[in-house]
């Protein structure tokens, strides 16, 4: 394996060694590494996808760390080329002003910031904003609409740096990039001594009974190295002087939760919303690597049905397509051995236009190519957006195509 993969030993949240390995993914290129027609030679190592649950204190996680600067120096994915997420992140930004009422001009500080989006909202509410994101281009572009953007990696000097040069946050967010850090240690400690005693820490990332009650299996891949829940990060930030302090849920990703957390002896108090969320995790079994068993079960029963499906489809002499170049496309593509059956992807990110699909090289064309190269059925690897996809493209389902959704149950359109 690539000096750029590291294997940890030891639990990311508590330090245990008690680590269980409960569910296993096919192993994947880089979800996101999609190359040009001049860099098809290059094959795409793959990497392990394997979850492990920490007997000690319950967190989650992969265990195989792909060195940051590989995963992000380059990244492409954009908040905007997600469906809705640009009108979530405006309520959100307004909920938590409203919520956390900082006075006007107070700092608001993102890590993990992409384009800006969020930054965005918080700024048109009279705070001051700043980013913080390791992607060069993306954190560039981010600047170059207003929004001041450091490309950098959140890191506590980085943290007293900001603090000196512009005083303590009020807030700071780190919206579905928690989940992405395998050194929470480092980033815990800069967010404590970057906030203000009465500020907030906003953590929003995807919650593992929805990933598992939802199906939303294609959303542990190699950035996603920890699954949270509350159970673990109850008992993780004390130990930095902070306290969880709310546990909100919220739609996104398959289903997320908003964490906040404040220093300890913080001006607010902790909502019942985080004892009732564990006690329901626990009932549920969320700490038990039966649970996990039980749901590969129910991914290994909808692959044999998908693959099923294609192979009749195929057998028949129709042509294939899949809609949605993204990572979760990538992680379902490897591990229900979609390739063989793909003639062509679309997406409507420009940026994976005219690319190829990581590790497999299927090209990538604008959702126009439904309409020029008439594939008889489209798989849509974006099946969460299964609603707006066929409500744009109803076109392609008048002129006889059809749509296969593989998740949570196979259905065709």
């Amino acid at each position: 394996m690539t000096h750029a993969l590291v294997r940890r030993d030891t639990c990311r949240l508590c330090g245990g060694r008690d680590l269980q390995l409960v569910f296993q993914l096919a192993p994947s290129a880089i979800g996101d590494a999609y190359v040009p027609a001049t860099k098809l030679d290059r094959v795409q190592e793959r990497y392990p996808i394997d979850l492990f649950l920490c007997k000690d204190c319950g967190l989650s996680q992969l265990l195989d760390v792909i060195a940051p600067e590989v995963l992000y120096a380059d990244y492409i994915y954009m908040t905007t080329s997600s469906l809705g997420l640009g009108g979530h992140f405006e309520r959100y930004a307004n909920e938590v002003v409203d919520r956390i009422r900082p006075p006007a001009g107070s700092l608001v500080v993102d890590i993990g910031s992409n384009d800006g989006t969020l930054l965005g909202f918080f700024k048109a509410r009279g705070m001051r904003v700043l980013g913080v994101d390791p992607a060069r281009e993306i954190a560039r572009a981010a600047r170059d609409a207003g929004l001041e953007t450091l490309p950098d990696f959140f890191t506590p000097a980085l943290a007293q740096r900001i603090r000196r040069g512009r005083g303590p946050a009020a807030i700071v967010t780190a919206n579905n990039v928690f989940a992405n850090v395998d050194d929470l240690a480092s980033m815990t400690d800069g967010v404590r001594a970057l906030l203000a005693p009465d500020g907030v820490f906003i953590v929003e990332s995807f919650y593992l009974p929805d990933l598992i009650r939802n199906m939303v299996f294609d959303f542990i891949y190699h950035e996603h190295i920890s699954a949270f829940a509350v159970k673990p990060l109850r008992s993780y930030f004390p130990r930095f002087g902070m306290e969880l302090i709310d546990a909100l849920c919220v739609p996104t990703k398959g289903g997320s939760l908003r964490y906040t957390v404040q220093p300890v002896g913080g001006p607010r108090p902790v909502s019942p919303s985080v004892s009732e969320l564990v006690e329901l995790e626990t009932v549920s079994g969320l700490y038990r690597a039966e649970t996990f068993a039980d749901f590969a079960a129910k991914v290994d029963a909808l692959k044999v049905q998908v693959l099923g499906l294609l192979r009749q489809l195929k057998a028949s002499g129709k042509t294939i397509a899949g809609y949605g170049a993204s990572i979760t496309g990538t992680t379902l593509i490897h591990h229900f051995d979609l390739a063989p059956f793909l003639d062509f992807l679309v997406d409507d990110n420009p940026a994976k236009q005219h690319m190829f699909s990581p590790g497999h090289h299927i090209p990538v064309y604008p959702s126009q190519a439904l309409y020029e190269r008439k594939p008889d059925c489209v798989v849509i690897l974006a099946w969460r957006f299964v609603d707006p996809i066929v409500a744009r493209h109803q076109t392609f389902l008048g002129g006889g195509g059809r749509f296969v959704v593989p998740v949570p149950a196979v259905r065709v359109i």
